[in-house]
């Protein structure tokens, strides 16, 4: 891990690798994709607002073209079907980023929809504890094909982060 001006870098495992760079939406808690997505697999599909009002933290905010920092999800087997529906809506988040090891159901409902959809939610996991420190939603995050994560916190400059 290297760090400059409010830049920190943190190696992960590589899942659906990708070269992706966007805002950053953090979450402490659990991520349940079928309740986070519940209004827009329902019907509402002009946007993908988070519908998990037990999830303090992401409940009313756009998660489509965010990069979701977690530390792992929860819920059932339906998360598979929901990231492939997500991603056939074009309202996918750009990266899911696991503080831990991503769980099996998590791992195959991103390859399903990666497979099925051409929709590339980069994936990565194993990013450790002090990730989830390190980024704020609002923050800048690079995510390169390694599994390599360089996160700029949202009130630092505004130079590029490579």
């Amino acid at each position: 891990m290297a760090e400059r001006e409010g830049v920190r870098q943190f190696k992960g495992r590589p899942i659906l690798p990708g070269d992706v760079v966007g805002e950053a939406l953090v979450t402490h808690l659990g991520f349940n994709a079928y309740a986070s997505f519940y209004d827009c697999l329902s019907g509402n599909v002009d946007t993908a607002v988070c519908a998990d009002a037990g999830n303090d933290e992401l409940y009313g905010r756009r998660l489509d073209s965010k990069i979701i920092c977690l530390p792992q999800t929860i819920g059932s087997t339906s998360a598979g079907a929901v990231w492939q529906r997500v991603a056939d809506l074009g309202l996918a988040p750009k990266a899911m980023l696991f503080s831990k090891p991503i769980d099996s159901l998590a791992a195959g409902g991103l390859i399903v929809a990666d497979v099925w959809t051409n929709v590339r939610i980069v994936t990565v996991d194993q990013l450790g504890e002090d990730f989830l420190i390190a980024v704020e939603s609002g923050g800048r995050v690079h995510v390169g094909e390694d599994g390599t994560v360089v996160v700029r916190r949202s009130g630092e400059g505004e130079h590029e982060i490579k």
